[in-house]
């Protein structure tokens, strides 16, 4: 019998995907997701090239509509809300940026304050103490006025999730947050997402580098080619076989500071012949 009182101290999904399938054109439906995103919780979803993970990403900011099933966000069909509602609730930032007009770094990380305005209404001192405090948090202080067309990728890699920072949602969903970053500036941009998480948000991102997500996610979704998947805590789903499959390539495992890690697996002699 289950325990009521756990059922009471669970806290209600943000996001639940019930029979989901994502619409990858040129693809069979392959295997429907049913999974439940909690506040509080860390998700990574880690496949090779084409697997779909973008697309998810996608769908489930309700960008574009699955080939089936449902995706409710507090409980309600995603579909049925307003986009203002679903831009309070759900932060997106995309693996690469396309900057439509001239813009400065405030001006962009203000764009987060977007859905709490009404019509024509400018932002407010709170909104730009807000935009300072993320540029705080990336690194970006001092480069307010900066155009966004003069700063380098990670530069503005940094500036996205400032925007989505700014924004301050329930929910992070963010497409690859590492790209473009240099080693210190992918530490720091996921130790901001982890402190995110603690104070009771959630975050979904996709990650091509394993040790990351074994160091920094609590669950993850593995997203197979063929369109299988599958989910669980992270120590359930680092299998080294599992992995191994997913990616098509040997691994090397060990651990550091009771994390596990992953290298690929190379053969030393034929490096050395080709030397």
């Amino acid at each position: 019998m289950t325990d009521s009182r756990l059922l009471q101290s669970a806290p209600a999904p943000l996001l639940t995907l019930m029979d989901l399938v994502v619409d990858i054109p040129g693809r069979g439906d392959g295997a429907p997701l049913n999974l439940d995103i909690r506040a509080g919780q860390c998700w990574g979803i880690l496949g090779p090239n084409g697997a779909g993970k973008s697309t998810l990403l996608h769908t489930l900011a309700g960008l574009r509509p699955p080939r089936r099933g449902t995706i409710r966000l507090q409980g309600q069909p995603l579909g049925q809300l307003p986009r203002r509602r679903i831009a309070r609730l759900l932060g997106m930032v995309f693996q690469d940026h396309q900057d439509g007009f001239p813009a400065t770094v405030l001006e962009t990380a203000l764009i987060g304050r977007h859905p709490y305005l009404r019509p024509w209404e400018m932002e407010s001192a709170e909104d730009h103490q807000a935009a300072l405090k993320a540029l705080r948090q990336v690194d970006l202080a001092g480069m307010e006025t900066r155009l966004i067309a003069t700063l380098s990728g990670g530069e503005r890699q940094r500036l996205a999730i400032a925007t989505a920072l700014t924004q301050d949602p329930r929910i992070f969903l963010l497409d690859e947050p590492t790209n473009h970053l240099d080693l210190h500036h992918q530490v720091a941009v996921l130790d901001i997402v982890r402190r995110a998480v603690t104070e009771g948000r959630s975050a979904v991102l996709t990650l091509h580098d394993v040790n990351l997500a074994a160091r920094y996610c609590d669950h993850l979704l593995l997203m197979y080619p063929g369109g299988e998947a599958c989910w669980g805590t992270t120590r359930e789903m680092l299998v080294p076989n599992a992995l191994e499959r997913l990616y098509g390539q040997a691994l090397v495992t060990g651990e550091v500071e009771g994390v596990p890690v992953f290298f690929p697996r190379t053969d030393l002699t034929e490096l050395s012949k080709a030397d």
